[in-house]
């Protein structure tokens, strides 16, 4: 058995431009990873600023997005669960990013007097919330198809890779940008969609968000175990140095209202939130 490299994976993944078949790869290089434990090794294949992307679905601003009206309908149903699909796409290729872009970090790379460096486990990490956000993907995904949905039916926007691209350069702000607020938020939202679709006796579609919802739990706290880590490293307040760094990259005000109990699972401190949020 050859050694697996993840920075060789991750740009695999990140250049497969078709949805279904990224979702597929991720799951298949975990598998192997999974069986062959002692063969993964960091490489040195760097990524693209921006992964393959399918011809469709159409990127809009988001401020451009149509909004979903005549709640409870199908077409709203099929809409807003496509617009989770493209969330879970993006986050595949987030984590893998999160893999090969800070590869250079790796402890078996970094010059002696790099004042951080990450061992192992912080990539094991994201190939773990990779292997999640497939899973994710494909449930959606396949559920769709019920309904005669591909993904790529109904437009979608860029704005979790534009986040990716503004941080590309800077490990503390991509961790506290994508998983602590972008991710966060999603902790926040989706309960109120299970709420909704429980009233409606939507065991199906409440079956999916309730998976959804328990691992995204998880992908907030790995990146803000990482972001301590980090902090402590370069000497960081950590509430401080976060809410600088949200002011800096991310724009305007955390929305209202907040899954305390979820963040707080994830390690989210209210302290560190609250004062940004509108």
């Amino acid at each position: 058995m050859e050694f697996i490299d993840l920075t060789n994976c991750a740009c695999n993944v990140l250049r497969t431009a078709n949805a279904e078949d990224k979702a597929k790869l991720t799951r298949s290089y975990i598998a192997q990873i999974n069986d062959h434990p002692d063969k993964v090794i960091i490489g040195k294949a760097k990524p693209d600023i921006r992964p393959a992307r399918p011809d469709k679905p159409e990127l809009l601003d988001p401020n451009q997005m149509p909004r979903r009206r005549n709640a409870g309908s199908l077409k709203s149903k099929v809409t807003l669960l496509h617009a989770i699909a493209h969330i879970e796409l993006n986050a595949i290729d987030l984590a893998w990013d999160m893999v090969a872009r800070f590869a250079p970090l790796y402890e078996g790379h970094a010059e002696k007097d790099t004042p951080l460096t990450l061992p192992m486990d912080f990539f094991l990490d994201w190939l773990s919330v990779a292997g999640d956000e497939a899973k994710h993907f494909l449930l959606l995904n396949d559920y769709l198809k019920t309904f005669d949905v591909r993904y790529g039916d109904f437009p979608a926007h860029d704005g979790l890779w534009e986040a990716a691209e503004k941080t590309r350069h800077d490990l503390a702000a991509r961790l506290a940008i994508v998983p602590m607020v972008l991710e966060a938020r999603g902790l926040d939202v989706t309960p109120h969609m299970i709420a909704n679709f429980t009233a409606q006796g939507d065991e199906d579609t409440v079956a999916i968000l309730n998976v959804i919802l328990e691992e995204e739990v998880n992908h907030v706290r790995i990146g803000r175990v990482w972001f301590e880590y980090f902090c402590t490293a370069h000497g960081h307040d950590i509430e401080s140095y976060w809410q600088a760094l949200v002011r800096e990259y991310f724009h305007g005000k955390l929305k209202r209202p907040f899954n305390h109990d979820d963040r707080f699972k994830a390690g989210m401190i209210r302290d560190w939130y609250e004062p940004l949020a509108d």
